[in-house]
């Protein structure tokens, strides 16, 4: 599967079950702004990001599948959970099974 071209303002983009992407399916860059940028997310189960920061605020929301998302505490992401980071706060995700999340970051501008 190629990756998605960025969306332009007001463009539909679907967002398809990982069950029906080929397993060599990348991670896709949505939107990327100066003020914020969107990621479909793909994890295949045992696979890991590891520990790491980024300088914005983040949001995840786990659209299928389960993973543990290590931050202040491990929490445990399924089907339709969400949560959100603060700026800078260093996290790791493990796929616990085939999961995809959308995550956005906010960026803070000066």
């Amino acid at each position: 599967m190629m990756a998605l071209a960025h969306a332009a303002p007001g463009e539909r983009i679907h967002l398809p079950s990982i069950a029906s992407m080929p397993p060599e399916t990348k991670t896709s860059a949505l939107v990327k702004t100066e003020k914020f940028e969107a990621v479909h997310l793909l994890l295949r189960s045992g696979s890991r990001i590891q520990p790491h920061a980024v300088e914005g605020y983040i949001t995840l929301h786990c659209l299928e599948g389960t993973i543990i998302l290590e931050a202040r505490n491990d929490i445990e992401l399924r089907s339709g959970d969400w949560v959100y980071l603060d700026r800078g706060e260093r996290h790791a995700l493990h796929a616990k099974e085939d999961s995809s999340l959308l995550l956005t970051i906010l960026f803070e501008q000066p």
